[in-house]
C-alpha cells in the first residue's frame, strides 16, 4: 500500500509539473555527435561525403520508472556545390520521437534544416557555416494514467481531471553558426553556437488559453577536435554546453580512435573507438564502437552520479547509434576535405 501511494505521488508530481507554468526541456543524447542536427542546424552537411544518414535509440531510467525511450533519425547532404569556389549549400531533415514515464508522455518532432558553408583561405582549410531549422512538434500523454491533487479530498477520489487536455502542438524555429579549421591533415577543430525555439512557441496542456507556456530558448555551445598522434591513432575531445530556462548541462570528454585497416583514406578506414565522458552533477558515460567503409556503429551507457543514484542503483541510460556517410570522390582526390568532421 505504501508503494502504491508513493507511486501515485510521483505520478501526480509529474502531472503537476506538466500543467504548471514551467518550461519543458528538449531531449539530449550521450552520443551527441551521432545526432548533430539536434545540437546545431549549422552542422547540416558538415562532413566529408555525398550524404549522411543516422539513427539513434536511447533507453533511460528503466530502474526507476517506466523507461524513457527516444529514437531519432536524420538525413543531410550538400545539394548545390561551388557557389563561389568551393562553397556549398546543404539541406537536412531530423525526426525524433520521445516517450516517457507512467503517463506515456510522447514528443514527436519533424525538423528541416538548411546550411550555407563558406570556405575561407587559400587552402580552404577554414569553413564558416550558418544554419537555419524549422519544424513541427506534437506532444501528448495518457490522461487516464495520471492523478492530480484536486482529485483527492479527505481520502476520497473524485473523477477525472477536466482542466487538462492530452495533446498540444506547435511550430519552432532554430538557428546556429559554426566555424571549422584544420591546420593540417592531422589536426582540426569545430566551434559552434546555436539557439533553439527562437519563437518561444506556446506549450501547455491546460485548456485555458491564458495559461499557455512559452517554451524556453535552448542555447548551446559546442567544441570538438580531431588530433592524430600518428597515422592511425587520434584523440577526439568534445565539449557540449546547453542552457534552457533555469536548467543547464555541461558534457565533456574524449574519444580514443584507432585505425586498424588501411589508413590511406581515413574517412572510410576500418577503425575502433572508445570514449569516457562526464555530464556535470549527473552521470559518467562511456561509449565504444567500430567504423567500416563509412559506417559507424556506436553504443553508450550512462552511470548515474546525481542524487537519484540511490533509487536508480546508478543505472542511467543506454544508447545504440548507427551512421552512414557515403564516400565522396572529392575526398579520395584530396582536393577538398572538410576542415573538421567531429560532429
Amino acid at each position: 500500500m505504501k508503494n502504491t501511494f508513493l507511486r501515485a505521488g510521483i505520478t501526480a508530481g509529474l502531472a503537476l509539473t506538466l500543467s504548471a507554468n514551467s518550461f519543458a526541456q528538449d531531449v539530449h543524447f550521450t552520443q551527441f555527435n551521432m545526432a548533430p542536427l539536434t545540437v546545431n542546424p549549422a552542422f547540416t552537411g558538415a562532413f566529408n561525403g555525398q550524404y549522411r544518414a543516422a539513427a539513434i535509440y536511447r533507453d533511460q531510467w528503466r530502474s526507476v520508472t517506466v523507461p524513457f525511450k527516444t529514437i531519432a533519425a536524420s538525413f543531410d547532404a550538400p545539394i548545390v556545390h561551388d557557389l563561389t569556389t568551393d562553397d556549398y549549400l546543404a539541406v537536412g531533415v531530423q525526426l525524433y520521437n520521445d516517450r516517457a514515464g507512467d503517463g506515456n508522455l510522447q514528443n514527436f518532432s519533424g525538423l528541416a534544416s538548411v546550411a550555407y558553408h563558406k570556405f575561407l583561405g587559400e587552402k580552404a582549410n577554414n569553413a564558416l557555416t550558418i544554419g537555419l531549422q524549422g519544424g513541427y512538434t506534437q506532444k501528448s500523454f495518457d490522461l487516464s494514467k495520471l492523478y492530480f491533487e484536486n482529485q483527492f479530498d479527505n481520502g476520497g477520489f473524485f473523477g477525472p481531471q477536466e482542466v487538462m487536455k492530452n495533446k498540444t502542438d506547435y511550430f519552432t524555429v532554430n538557428a546556429g553558426v559554426a566555424f571549422s579549421h584544420s591546420s593540417s591533415e592531422n589536426f582540426g577543430f569545430t566551434l559552434g553556437l546555436s539557439a533553439m525555439n527562437l519563437n518561444q512557441p506556446n506549450e501547455s496542456f491546460r485548456k485555458q488559453a491564458n495559461s499557455q507556456v512559452g517554451l524556453g530558448i535552448r542555447y548551446a555551445a559546442q567544441l570538438g577536435a580531431v588530433a592524430y598522434l600518428n597515422d592511425r591513432f587520434s584523440l577526439r575531445p568534445g565539449v557540449l554546453f546547453q542552457s534552457q530556462s533555469s536548467v543547464s548541462e555541461l558534457v565533456a570528454g574524449n574519444e580514443f580512435h584507432l585505425i586498424v585497416g588501411q589508413d590511406q583514406f581515413r574517412s572510410i578506414s576500418t577503425a575502433v573507438f572508445a570514449g569516457v565522458w562526464y555530464r556535470g552533477n549527473d552521470a559518467i558515460m562511456i561509449n565504444a564502437g567500430l567504423e567500416w567503409k563509412g559506417v559507424r556503429l556506436g553504443v553508450a551507457y550512462d552511470y548515474n552520479t546525481s542524487n537519484l543514484k540511490t533509487a536508480s542503483n546508478g543505472n542511467g541510460g543506454f544508447e545504440i547509434a548507427l551512421r552512414f556517410v557515403a564516400p565522396s570522390p572529392v575526398d579520395f582526390a584530396r582536393r577538398l576535405v572538410y576542415p573538421c568532421s567531429r560532429f
